[in-house]
C-alpha cells in the first residue's frame, strides 16, 4: 500500500515520531516551531527547541532540549497534560551553535540522543546515552545526528550521521550501553535523497526516511542491499516508526524546511504526517526507565 496522508499538519520540521502502545497515540514534534503533537492535536507549545522525546515507563515523557535562553543542553521530564518541564540533568561542554536532534530509548530504557551543528556543516555534534543518573558520550565528530535503530536481538545498533550518506553498525553491549566494532552497513546513493530518521522491523531490516527524496527506503543491513522504495507525497521525509495495534503500520513525518514555492507547489502535502500499512511487524518503541 502507498503512504496515505494522515494529518495535513504543514509542519516546518516535523520529526521524532513516538508510538505509545498503551494509549495507541502518535506523538511527534515540529522541532523549530517548538511544538509537541498528540496525533493531530497540539499537546504543548514549548519555550525552547526540543530535538526529541521518548515515553517514560512511569508515565509522561523525557525530552532532550536547550534551556536557559538556548544555552543549556538538558534532559527534562514532562507529564501529560502539564506544561511544566522538570529538569533531570544537563550536559557540559556542548557548543552553543548546536542543538539536539534525533533520539530514542534503547531496549534497557536508556535515552540515546544526539546533537548537531545548526548550520549542518561542521562535525561538532555528539551522541549521548542517559540512564537517569549519568550521561555518557558515545560518539563525537558528528555533523547531523539522525536515525537510530536496534536489531531484533538488541546486539547491533545502527546510526546515521546524515551528510556521510552511511548507516553505521556497532556491536551493542546491552548491559553497559557501550558501542564497539564500528563498520559501514549501508551506503546510500545520492539519487535516493539524504538518509534521515530510521526504524527497524522484527525481520532485522531497516526503514529509512529520505530527506529530499520523497520516499522511505527499506534495506537489509547485513548485505547493504536496497530492498524497497516507498513513495511518499512529501519532498523532505524526515522520520518513520512502526505503530498501530499490531505494530505493522509505518508512521512517517515530513518537513517544509528549505523548500521554495516551486517545491511546495509540486509537493503541497509536505509537512504532513503519513501512514502506510506494511506486511511486517515493526520493532516496538522502548520506554525510558531512568
Amino acid at each position: 500500500m502507498p503512504a496515505e496522508l494522515l494529518y495535513d499538519a504543514k509542519a516546518y520540521l516535523g520529526e521524532g515520531p513516538v508510538w505509545d502502545s498503551h494509549s495507541q497515540t502518535l506523538y511527534w514534534l515540529d522541532i523549530l516551531n517548538k511544538r509537541i503533537f498528540a496525533n493531530a492535536d497540539l499537546l504543548l507549545q514549548l519555550d525552547n527547541v526540543a530535538g526529541c522525546i521518548a515515553a517514560r515507563k512511569d508515565g509522561g515523557f523525557i525530552l532532550a532540549l536547550k534551556t536557559d535562553e538556548g544555552q543549556r543542553f538538558s534532559f527534562a521530564g514532562l507529564e501529560v497534560g502539564s506544561p511544566k518541564l522538570t529538569l533531570i540533568s544537563a550536559l557540559e561542554n556542548e557548543l552553543p551553535g548546536n542543538r539536539f536532534n534525533d533520539g530514542k530509548c534503547d531496549p534497557r530504557g536508556r535515552f540515546i540522543a544526539g546533537t548537531m551543528d545548526l548550520a549542518e556543516t561542521d562535525a561538532t555534534g555528539s551522541l549521548y546515552s542517559f540512564d537517569g543518573r549519568s550521561i555518557t558520550k558515545l560518539l563525537s565528530g558528528i555533523t547531523v545526528s539522525n536515525g537510530l535503530a536496534w536489531s531484533p536481538d538488541h546486539k547491533t545498533f545502527y546510526y546515521i550521521d546524515t551528510p556521510t550518506r552511511e548507516v553505521k553498525a556497532f556491536d551493542y553491549d546491552i548491559e553497559s550501553g557501550a558501542l564497539s566494532n564500528s563498520r559501514v552497513a549501508i551506503n546510500v546513493h545520492e539519487s535516493l535523497g539524504w538518509p534521515d530518521g530510521m526504524t527497524s522491523d522484527m525481520q532485522g531490516n531497516l526503514w529509512i526516511a529520505m530527506w529530499g527524496g520523497a520516499q522511505v527506503t527499506k534495506w537489509d543491513p547485513n548485505t547493504g542491499k536496497l530492498l524497497e522504495q516507498i513513495p511518499v507525497p512529501a519532498l523532505n521525509v524526515s522520520s518513520c516508526i512502526f505503530g498501530g495495534k499490531d505494530l505493522n503500520e509505518l508512521y512517517i513525518t515530513s518537513a517544509r524546511k528549505g523548500m521554495d514555492e516551486a517545491a511546495l507547489v509540486r509537493y503541497p502535502l509536505t509537512g504532513g504526517v503519513f501512514r502506510m500499512q506494511t506486511n511486517v511487524e515493526g520493532m516496538p518503541m522502548f520506554e525510558f526507565t531512568g
